[in-house]
């Protein structure tokens, strides 16, 4: 158990932690709503988590949340998952992490706002550019990324501790916001979103349940180790940063580990901290681009995506199509949007095919249990309505907040269903065609 807790952690602990606590404590200015805020989110996170757990050990292979929505609710709403994957959550979270690593760089080169974007535009199409002529990426590096990313967050909190480099104060008032703070409606809203996504990818975890021992006991025990564990470690941190940085202080939403780093070692700790997560981050995103097309394929194969898109480049061996439209789109939304706006663009449709998800609890319910190792969610059905509740919180805050992110993100998704009806139809109209002039048969 010890080592899919762990996965757990390593999933959610990414680098969101390093993009979104200056932004909640500038958006909220109050220590006591960031705890809140932290411990809501956790909350509701571990009821989700309990509820993924059941299904893991219910559908015990590789696949995750596209194994559960075809089983539940059939391949039309997997390959709307899918669609969604390739069309929003996968750019949005690459122009996400893009528009971190230009934050951090901006730090240490002083850039002009136009100069950030250039940047972000740049490493992502340099990495598409890797990702399509080869994947050859060290997994020693990766794991090397993982465990420098935990040392700059332990190394911030232990330091600022024993030599006692912030101040207490800092935390006064604890209730009251700060003058100049957003009201209390919309600074929840927008701290929420930074919660979430900073929580994010824990629901990732269960892909691997087709590799884990006796996934239907582990996996959700597991999951909720690595969630209480995800979350203690993101309210250290968050005070930690407060203790380090008073909040009227903090300069930018994404680089308070910079800012951090120059209270605890000079000028100069500052930009080394920043070099730190400018590598982290470009790791992460590396890491993310190589496997996200992955799902496309595997998805066509099982016949509910389209397989032109997931095919095979034949001289490079990698799915160049998909890599290339993730390219393009996440491209777009570094270009065009915030930090804020990408991550509304697609976490609107991520929490609605999430709740999607745990919404499928009720209808595998009716299923005869397939083991009796499996351990049945907690407190049925108050966990899975729990969560569904605070999902539609989310969602009205995230609408409210930013609706034509969030519209756009849900008619791109919409636009899936008849490409899903009418393109076996036209594969089959094109086959037919080519077959009555005598040329070959097209791939689907």
């Amino acid at each position: 158990m010890g080592s899919a807790a762990a996965a757990v952690a390593g999933e959610a602990i990414a680098v969101g932690i390093f993009l979104t606590p200056a932004g909640m404590a500038k958006s909220l200015a109050s220590p006591f709503w960031l705890l809140v805020v932290w411990l809501a989110v956790g909350a509701m996170t571990l009821s989700g988590a309990l509820c993924y757990g059941e299904l893991a050990g219910r559908f015990p292979s590789a696949g995750g949340a596209y194994v559960y929505l075809r089983e539940c609710f059939g391949p039309r709403t997997a390959f709307l998952y899918g669609w969604m994957c390739l069309l929003v959550l996968d750019p949005g979270l690459t122009a996400a992490f893009a528009t971190g690593f230009a934050a951090y760089a901006a730090y240490i080169f002083h850039w002009p706002p136009l100069i950030i974007k250039v940047a972000a535009v740049a490493a992502i199409w340099a990495i598409c550019v890797l990702n399509i002529f080869s994947t050859r990426i060290s997994a020693s590096f990766l794991r090397w990324i993982t465990w420098l990313k935990f040392a700059v967050l332990a190394t911030l909190t232990v330091w600022a501790l024993v030599f006692r480099l912030g101040s207490w104060s800092n935390f006064v008032p604890f209730v009251a916001q700060r003058p100049g703070a957003l009201p209390l409606a919309p600074a929840l809203g927008a701290a929420v979103v930074g919660a979430f996504f900073s929580f994010g990818g824990w629901w990732d975890a269960t892909k691997i349940a087709g590799e884990v021992r006796d996934p239907g006991r582990t996996l959700p025990r597991a999951l909720v180790v690595g969630v209480l564990a995800v979350t203690s470690v993101y309210v250290i941190i968050s005070a930690v940063f407060i203790y380090l940085v008073p909040i009227e202080k903090v300069a930018s939403d994404g680089t308070f580990v910079a800012q951090a780093g120059e209270v605890l070692f000079g000028p100069t700790g500052g930009i080394i901290f920043a070099a730190i997560v400018v590598v982290c981050v470009l790791g992460s995103l590396a890491a993310f681009m190589m496997s996200a097309p992955r799902v496309y394929y595997a998805m066509a194969r099982d016949g509910v995506f389209l397989k032109s898109v997931a095919r095979v480049d034949p001289r490079f061996g990698t799915p160049a199509r998909a890599i290339a439209i993730q390219g393009c789109i996440a491209a777009l939304l570094a270009a065009r949007g915030s930090f804020e706006q990408i991550i509304s663009y697609f976490f609107f449709v991520t929490v609605l095919f999430l709740g999607l998800t745990v919404a499928g609890l009720f209808v595998i319910r009716r299923q005869p249990r397939p083991s009796e190792t499996i351990i049945l969610t907690a407190g049925y059905p108050f966990t899975p309505i729990a969560f569904l509740a605070l999902l539609g919180i989310m969602l009205i805050l995230l609408a409210t907040r930013s609706p034509r992110e969030a519209a756009l993100g849900c008619a791109v998704v919409l636009a899936g269903w008849p490409v899903h009806v009418l393109s076996p139809k036209l594969l089959s109209w094109i086959r037919k065609r080519r077959a009555a002039k005598g040329g070959h048969d097209v791939p689907g």
